[in-house]
């Protein structure tokens, strides 16, 4: 919606010219307790979406590439290569005893023998060992199965809570329906529910990224809508009832209202050819404005009317008296919308096309339709002017509070003044979304991790060699983490690092595990496990004790609680069982969490220790074309230090790469840039605006007093408005923008309706008691009423449109019907003065 020729615009169209592989993307976060685990089921799942070639083309699974898990050790550093060579010469007795008998009895004896050196002051690392064992217990006494993770043991760190692994998946897209990307997600979620991966489960798939977020997006949009069209439909029917008490002009205004969106929509498609997410804000503005017009012409013929009077010379009276004021408060409005056609938001543009000939078209149903209407559903007189008293009766408060209006006023004008300053912008795209929705969680929670943030910029380079400096430069800002490229696809100190590997392939030697090895869990009965794992936590003990400052000891002592309580519990069993079967199946599945992994995380490693040194020339296709393009272009990708969810971490981020990288693109670049177009495209059009409603003003009401009591309640609302979004912490953001045009046509509008009014001769204490006082009222209500229900809806950016829209509107009310009088009432008073 904005334009292409806006340079952050041309920059990311560069990028996705590049790399189309990056564009309309699903980000599949899948979690699970071990990082074997989370491998082995991102490996299957990808495995099986790569077949799905009718609605995927392509799946990335960065970290499952053969090519990588071969050659992944390379990849570390020199320190981490030498630690986990240090714990694999510790492990590998252990690994190789376990190999001959995985089972539960000699992986408990190994580790009691293990215990036994470290009481005899052999060094061994082994606190991650009792840690992972400890939990893997505990868990189990718990009902639940928490496998031990051998992988994160031989690399010497301790187990987390849980391991990820990320793969993108580049859907084909349906345009023809409503949600484009629901079939591939369909799949997705069908093939997690068939491979266990529930996202209550342990293992668990979890789907985000641009094409997730703005499938969840529209669907909150949509559902909000709809429950805030059936809750404003009611309110709105109620307000109406309440104004005219009859079915006849209730009947006429929602008839008026719905000829005069065809025919706007009708103009749409001639004109502009399609609607955006910004210009489709017509059918808003237009049944906000749309309103206000129908209610000024049936309250001022209700007004007119008298039983004695023909209905038809009512009509025509009404038609004359509103004719002038509603073509002025068409023109000045069609002109205000008509303002935002010069911007480069092509969205906001659109709009104002759209809007302006709206408002046009609305005048000429008021003043066509609506009195034909009548003559087929007329408008009763009202028996008694007792239903009128209520709303008299509110619109007369400030009659005699002049000085306290006076005063109200200029101190909410100086405190308004010193909040604007403070007025923002959220250029946050997720803070539009519903915070609920599981593709805006998980994507926060990637926010959090500063190495793998799917928010990152992209710098493009026309040359190999221009990468390095680059690189080198942006590495040094305070505000970058990591920089990624080509360059870290081939690993520094290979040959080096070969030696390391080399050496652990001589460490680890040819184990190999055997399907019936597993089976032999079984030939230990329950009593000889027992007597295992009750030596086990006898050798802790007596190691907590003798020494009690060990590195390990506090390790050691959490698994010694847990087999004790494991102890504990089997002996439980046993006094409750005829047999041993409750026993049996509890130490199986123990047996099973603990050594399941083992055979994979060997085999792994056994890959990972035939890698040689390698160069450029030889990554696969597969990995090159993530950092170099088709068209030759190379992809330089940088993180931030910060969380960019937050808008002042995002705007540091871009302004310092920026200032290296002009031409960087990526969302968080697009975020900042398009939000800052955007503000800069309002404050534009609405310049505009002012100027061509001043203009329109002064040509039609020949006053420059008159114009100024037009003007002057519109810029205290819009005035009031910004400091209220400051008071209220409600930053304007791309979609609570969109009110603005709104605010501004009823500002203009009621004011307009107001003055007048009162240049017809009318004194202040009979204004406030006329239909034109009761149309501003009631219009606001209904619009109020109608689009405050917005602030209900999931989707946080209508949400924020709602309330702005209702904030907005009450200050206009107050604005229009009691500061806007008093003003009448002091100039009228001057004027009598001056005479």
């Amino acid at each position: 919606m904005l334009s292409e020729e806006v340079p952050f615009r041309a920059n990311h169209i560069r990028y996705i010219k590049s790399f189309p592989q990056y564009e309309d993307t699903l980000l599949l976060a899948l979690n699970a307790p071990t990082p074997e685990q989370a491998h082995q089921a991102a490996k299957k799942l990808t495995a099986f979406l790569q077949n799905e070639h009718s609605y995927f083309s392509d799946i990335y699974f960065f970290t499952g590439e053969p090519f990588l898990e071969k050659n992944g050790l390379l990849f570390k550093s020199l320190d981490e290569l030498g630690r986990i060579t240090d714990y694999l010469a510790a492990a590998q007795p252990l690994i190789a005893r376990i190999a001959d008998s995985p089972t539960l009895y000699t992986f408990a004896s190994v580790l009691t023998e293990a215990t036994e050196e470290l009481r005899n002051g052999r060094k061994l690392d082994l606190e991650s060992v009792f840690s992972g064992v400890s939990a893997t217990v505990d868990a189990r006494l718990a009902g639940q199965s928490r496998a031990l993770s051998w992988q994160a043991l031989l690399g010497g760190e301790a187990q987390k809570d849980t391991y990820q692994e990320l793969i993108i998946a580049k859907p084909k897209l349906d345009y023809s329906q409503i949600f484009a990307a629901e079939e591939p997600i369909s799949i997705i979620r069908t093939a997690a529910e068939n491979m266990g991966l529930a996202s209550d489960t342990f293992e668990k798939l979890r789907i985000t990224g641009e094409v997730a977020l703005a499938h969840d997006e529209l669907n909150s949009a949509m559902h909000g809508a709809q429950d805030a069209g059936i809750l404003a439909l009611v309110m709105v029917a109620a307000v109406l009832l309440l104004a005219f008490r009859s079915a006849g002009a209730i009947l006429t205004v929602i008839i008026s209202l719905l000829l005069g969106l065809l025919l706007t929509a009708a103009f749409a498609t001639i004109a502009v050819g399609h609607l955006n997410l910004i210009s489709i804000a017509f059918a808003v503005l237009y049944i906000g404005l749309g309103v206000d017009y129908a209610i000024h012409f049936l309250l001022r013929l209700e007004e007119l009317r008298s039983p004695d009077q023909p209905f038809s010379e009512a009509l025509s009276q009404t038609g004359g008296d509103m004719g002038q004021s509603l073509l002025a408060c068409a023109i000045t409005t069609a002109i205000g919308f008509y303002a935002f056609m010069p911007t480069t938001y092509r969205g906001v543009a659109e709009l104002g096309l759209i809007s302006g000939t709206g408002m046009l078209i609305s005048f000429l149903i008021t003043i066509t339709l609506i009195p034909a209407l009548q003559k087929v559903f007329p408008t009763k007189i009202r028996k008694s002017p007792d239903s009128t008293q209520s709303i008299n009766h509110i619109l007369d408060l400030p009659r005699h509070s002049r000085k306290m209006v006076y005063g109200f006023t200029i101190a909410a004008v100086i405190a308004s003044i010193v909040a604007l300053p403070k007025i923002k912008f959220d250029y946050n795209l997720l803070n539009l979304n519903n915070p609920q929705a599981e593709s805006v969680q998980t994507f926060q929670e990637l926010l959090g991790d500063a190495d793998d943030s799917p928010w990152h910029i992209n710098i493009l380079v026309n040359d190999f060699q221009e990468i390095d400096p680059i690189v080198k430069r942006v590495s040094t800002l305070p505000e970058v983490k990591s920089v990624v490229s080509l360059l870290d696809m081939v690993p520094q100190q290979q040959e080096e690092k070969s030696l390391l590997i080399e050496e652990m392939a001589m460490i680890l030697g040819p184990i190999s595990f055997s399907p019936a090895a597993f089976l032999a869990a079984d030939h230990y009965t329950v009593a000889e496990q027992r007597t295992a794992l009750d030596r086990l936590r006898t050798a802790l003990e007596h190691f907590v004790n003798e020494q009690p400052a060990h590195a390990a000891a506090n390790s050691a002592r959490m698994l010694h609680t847990s087999l004790t309580n494991l102890l504990l519990h089997l002996e439980k069993l046993s006094a409750t069982e005829t047999d041993s079967t409750g026993r049996a199946q509890m130490l199986r599945a123990l047996n099973k969490d603990l050594l399941s992994l083992l055979p994979d995380s060997i085999q792994r490693l056994q890959l990972a220790l035939t890698a040689q040194p390698f160069t450029e020339e030889a990554l696969p296709a597969s990995i090159k074309e993530l950092w170099h393009g088709n068209d030759g272009v190379y992809r330089i990708a940088v993180y931030p230090r910060e969380n960019i969810n937050d808008n002042d971490a995002l705007r540091r981020f871009v302004r310092a790469v920026q200032q290296i990288a002009p031409s960087a693109t990526g969302i968080p670049v697009i975020s900042l840039e398009a939000g800052e177009a955007v503000v800069d495209a309002f404050i534009h059009a609405f310049s505009l605006a002012l100027l061509g409603v001043i203009v329109a003003l002064w040509i039609m009401l020949r006053s420059v007093t008159s114009t100024l009591l037009v003007l002057i309640p519109l810029l205290l609302s819009a005035l009031f408005t910004g400091a209220g979004t400051v008071l209220l912490n409600l930053p304007f953001n791309f979609a609570n923008i969109i009110a603005l045009p709104l605010l501004l046509g009823i500002g203009i509008d009621s004011s307009l309706h107001m003055v007048h009014r009162s240049r017809s001769g009318i004194v202040y204490e009979s204004l406030l008691h006329t239909s034109t006082a009761r149309a501003i009222f009631y219009s606001a209500l209904t619009t109020l009423v109608g689009f405050g229900s917005l602030v209900f809806s999931t989707h946080q950016g209508t949400s924020s449109m709602g309330l702005l829209l209702t904030i907005g509107l009450l200050i206009t009310i107050v604005c229009v019907l009691i500061i806007l009088p008093v003003l009448l009432q002091s100039a009228d008073k001057q004027q009598e003065n001056s005479g």
